[in-house]
């Protein structure tokens, strides 16, 4: 059974009298531990694929089953679990709660899920030490290099221990060499077995995942498979 199941999905937009198919009659499955990327021009439909894959947004037709659930019939707040607990999510521009030190973002997840502190304590100390954060753990987001910043988003969407890690062009705001690391993070967190898809523009992250999509106006132009 596959992780990830959409069949016949549409999305559409409307802009004035035109209407955009954002997706149009996309099937896809993604088997569990795979490393997807998906890439295409702007306007392809990448980051509405993510979104719907994130229970950030609804198809308009078809359905989308997650772990062999229909996830598209699912109440706002039975989404919001699932999203939660069963969902990570890495952005480009980090999305960090700027009040917040590193430790407090990465505990956030727990907090909103009504995991008891002991727990919490254990599993982000944990988490600091995993990601080299352990001197930065009371630091804010504006007293972090892009590079821990980002380092902090993805302690904050594994520490859930989600099935799915989405993470859109997450090396888009790095350094060369910072964006090497967190792909590697990323990399091996997909080793231990979380499905990793990753939306990018750049070929050459592209070409490191074990299979590529190409979205070309809503509809898969190619799905092949490559990479390490």
């Amino acid at each position: 059974m596959p992780l990830i199941e959409l069949s016949g999905i549409e999305r559409r937009f409307q802009l004035g009298d035109t209407t955009v198919h954002a997706l149009a009659g996309l099937d896809l499955a993604i088997a569990a531990g795979e490393y997807v990327a998906v890439m295409g021009p702007s306007g392809s439909g990448k980051s509405t694929l993510l979104n719907l894959l994130g229970l950030l947004d609804r198809p308009d037709a078809g359905s989308y089953r997650l772990e062999g659930r229909d996830v598209t019939t699912l109440s706002p707040d039975e989404q919001a679990t699932v999203r939660s607990t069963r969902i990570g999510f890495v952005f480009q521009s980090f999305h960090l709660v700027p009040r917040l030190t590193a430790a407090e973002n990465i505990a956030l997840p727990m907090t909103l899920a009504g995991i008891a502190p002991a727990e919490r304590n254990r599993r982000v100390a944990q988490a600091l030490k995993d990601f080299g954060l352990d001197r930065r753990a009371d630091h804010r987001p504006d007293q972090l290099s892009g590079g821990q910043r980002q380092r902090v988003a993805i302690a904050r969407a594994t520490i859930m221990q989600p099935a799915l890690i989405l993470a859109d062009e997450p090396t888009g705001n790095l350094d060369r060499h910072t964006g090497e690391e967190v792909v590697n993070l990323l990399e091996a967190l997909n080793a231990s077995g979380v499905t990793l898809v990753v939306v990018t523009h750049d070929p050459g992250m592209g070409a490191r995942a074990r299979r590529q999509l190409v979205m070309e106006d809503g509809r898969l132009q190619s799905d092949t498979q490559g990479g390490r």
